[in-house]
């Protein structure tokens, strides 16, 4: 039981600061995309090719005065970006990270909890995270932050709809809510152990999980809730120091955790192809598939930043009829698709 815990305590500590350096390395990432995009240099100053750039942008955070308007709720203020940050972090606990590995005759999973629920704890803590977002839009006693914070809540609860329904057409194929059964379906190989991947059997769900993911971690083309052009700052307009960080931060891992999702749902996870037939052990395959599954992640980070520095934003009215008239009714579409394919094939 000790060593049960020890190992949990560790794999939490070991994803948490994989989680933080990720997101940390995401925003010199950005930098250098555009740059790239833009036909520029990006960071250079900080370190050899600028790769200390996130750790001056901390300190930076850490150093700069803090601010708390006298007519701001000053509780709720503060519990704003605590409580964007905390809903980012715990998303990733349903997360496989890698298949199991075996020590000291012990089989061991690299996930901190495999929730028969899995899918439905990562929509109910992203669903919280509204809370942090509207809390500190109207604790700051700020119009602009209120609207803004009314819009990023619109956008967010009316995108997790669609997002909601396309899941639903995923789990009548797969029959399961568990992220690491979902996985583990997928696994690769020749013969009688091919499967494919779930982006072949749902292409039309995983396009409208994929748009809706931009739309939950307010990145462009779905940025209107903190875009300056339209709010001055959004709903974190009266926010300074490190109590802006968490709201900067905490997107920059909300993107993260999606990209890791949409992994796991439908591009196999921790799996890739053919690795029944690679002749390594059990733990060295582990070992390449959390390799694989990174890989993974960090394309669809990159599909995030590539997608921000090439399409305009919406209108908002656009930005909602997307999501009411077009993305709601194509989830419908492939859920009764999907359960007259499932029910033809069944017979």
């Amino acid at each position: 039981m000790i060593a049960f815990l020890t190992y949990k305590g560790i794999l939490v500590l070991v994803i948490f600061i994989i989680t933080l350096a990720v997101a940390a390395y995401s925003t010199y990432a950005e930098r250098k995309v555009a740059a790239f995009l833009q036909d520029r240099i990006g960071p250079d100053r900080a370190g050899p090719f600028g790769l200390l750039q996130p750790l001056a942008d901390g300190a930076k955070f850490f150093f700069k005065e803090e601010i708390i308007p006298n007519v701001s709720n000053k509780v709720l203020f503060v519990l704003g970006p605590c409580i964007a940050m905390l809903t980012a972090l715990m998303a990733g606990v349903v997360i496989p990270w890698g298949n199991t590995v075996f020590l000291g005759g012990k089989e061991y999973a690299l996930q901190i909890a495999d929730l028969n629920i899995g899918i439905l704890y990562v929509f109910g803590v992203v669903s919280i995270g509204v809370y942090g977002i509207m809390i500190g839009g109207w604790s700051s006693n700020n119009k602009f932050s209120l609207l803004g914070a009314i819009r990023a809540s619109a956008q967010m609860i009316s995108y997790e709809i669609a997002m909601g329904l396309s899941i639903i057409a995923l789990i009548l194929m797969t029959g399961t809510l568990s992220l690491r059964e979902i996985t583990l379906q997928q696994a690769g190989g020749i013969g009688s152990h091919w499967n494919f991947w779930n982006v072949v059997y749902q292409p039309l769900g995983f396009i409208i999980f994929l748009v809706c993911a931009f739309a939950e971690c307010n990145r462009t083309p779905f940025d209107l809730p903190e875009c300056e052009t339209e709010l001055v700052g959004g709903y974190h307009t009266e926010y300074s120091s490190m109590k802006l960080g968490l709201y900067l931060f905490s997107e920059y891992i909300n993107m993260f955790i999606s990209s890791a999702v949409i992994s796991t749902l439908y591009f196999g996870g921790f799996n890739f192809p053919f690795m029944n037939n690679v002749g390594l052990s059990h733990n060295w395959i582990t070992v390449l598939g959390s390799a694989f599954f990174f890989g993974k992640v960090v394309f669809f980070i990159f599909f995030f930043m590539w997608i921000r520095w090439t399409i305009p934003r919406f209108r908002y009215d656009q930005l909602m009829n997307l999501g009411w008239k077009i993305l709601l009714p194509l989830a419908i579409f492939n859920i009764a698709l999907t359960g007259l394919v499932s029910l033809l094939f069944s017979r």
